[in-house]
């Protein structure tokens, strides 16, 4: 049989069947409750997303005021609180004053309104403290003749706290209460400064000099790095409202932050604590002051490691530090540029979205225990 011409030959291909169109498009009323569906859960992620927020609102708002210290607060009206020539008359390099002034009495128009008292914390084991640390406080009680020296040890923190702060006793040996011995020595650095008013020394501070010429302003502390002020070395007056407000805010702050030993030291008690109510603070903060430093040198005062300034010697012997307080710190110093703001708040709202829902869980569990 011979071929088939070319033109006679055909490609018969199988009819294809199509698709209705209304199997491949959804139909309106599949959309409209597709969409309906939607709106439902964005609106129940709404309101789970608000009841979380009201149920953690404490948190919410000591996080924001804990965040917002570097970012917002603490250098508003600062030219009023920071110890100036200008302003208060002061001269911060301590050079026009007496190396052994006590005193301000004698001073043109100005009285001593912090008391003659020098406060050391020595908590825990005597056998603990380190070397160096006897004779930096010796060395303080020797340049303040006639003033009171008190050494405050456990024995007579805890009776301090249990006569004068029994509110206090669920943080100071409650099972709820600090988790740290450097927590219980923050708490009672307020607690002193508010009962008895004076000094409060760290035990690694050497006086070069006398601390006389502060003791006209109602509260001093020296700055840090890189905000707010330092807590190794306070002075006030006896009853000083701030120094109160630091006492009524331990309990609102005291949480394990972040699950981290640094974090919850400094933010429970430590310095960024005490520096968030100042900032916060609802009197007059300009009677607050901090001992800064000059125009050629901002650190003058700042006690950041074993450092001189001309009112101490700093040993620079703090132990408590832990692994992840390095992170922290290169995070504070990076707060300076604001390229990296957006950056640190985000990391901050991270770990304030992982608190409020570990309280979540922590109440719908207490909840269904009683149940």
């Amino acid at each position: 049989m011979g071929l088939l011409p070319l033109h006679h030959t055909r490609h018969h291909s199988t009819p294809t069947s199509k698709t209705p169109r209304s199997s491949r498009t959804s139909s309106p009323s599949t959309r409209r409750r597709s969409g309906i569906i939607l709106q439902r859960i964005a609106w129940l992620l709404i309101t789970v997303a608000i009841v979380g927020l009201w149920c953690a609102r404490d948190l919410v708002y000591d996080s924001y005021t804990l965040a917002a210290l570097p970012l917002l607060k603490w250098r508003q009206g600062a030219s009023s609180f920071y110890l100036s020539v200008e302003n208060d008359g002061f001269d911060v390099t301590f050079e026009s004053y007496d190396v052994n002034q006590t005193s301000t009495r004698g001073e043109e128009g100005y009285e001593d309104r912090v008391p003659g008292i020098l406060h050391h914390i020595a908590l825990g084991p005597q056998e603990n403290q380190k070397e160096g640390w006897q004779e930096a406080r010796e060395r303080c009680v020797e340049l303040h003749p006639g003033w009171e020296a008190m050494l405050w040890t456990d024995e007579k923190a805890d009776e301090l706290v249990r006569e004068h702060y029994p509110e206090m006793l669920g943080l100071w040996e409650g099972e709820g209460g600090y988790r740290y011995g450097i927590q219980r020595v923050d708490a009672l650095r307020y607690m002193v400064l508010y009962r008895y008013g004076g000094v409060i020394l760290d035990m690694d501070l050497q006086c070069k000099r006398a601390l006389g010429p502060l003791r006209r302003f109602d509260f001093v502390a020296p700055a840090a790095n890189p905000t707010g002020f330092s807590i190794g070395f306070m002075m006030a007056e006896k009853g000083n409202e701030f120094v109160g407000e630091l006492v009524a805010n331990l309990k609102r702050y005291n949480r394990h932050w972040l699950g981290l030993p640094y974090p919850t030291v400094m933010f429970s008690t430590g310095c960024h604590y005490a520096s968030t109510i100042h900032a916060f603070f609802r009197g007059d903060r300009s009677k607050l002051k901090i001992l800064g430093g000059t125009k050629d040198n901002k650190k003058l005062h700042m006690l950041s490691g074993p450092v001189n300034t001309p009112l101490f010697k700093h040993l620079g012997s703090s132990s408590w530090h832990s692994y992840d307080a390095a992170m922290i710190v290169n995070l504070g110093k990076s707060v300076g540029g604001s390229r990296w703001r957006l950056p640190i708040m985000f990391l901050f709202a991270c770990g304030l979205f992982f608190l409020v829902i570990r309280r979540i869980r922590r109440r719908r569990r207490v909840a269904s225990l009683k149940v």
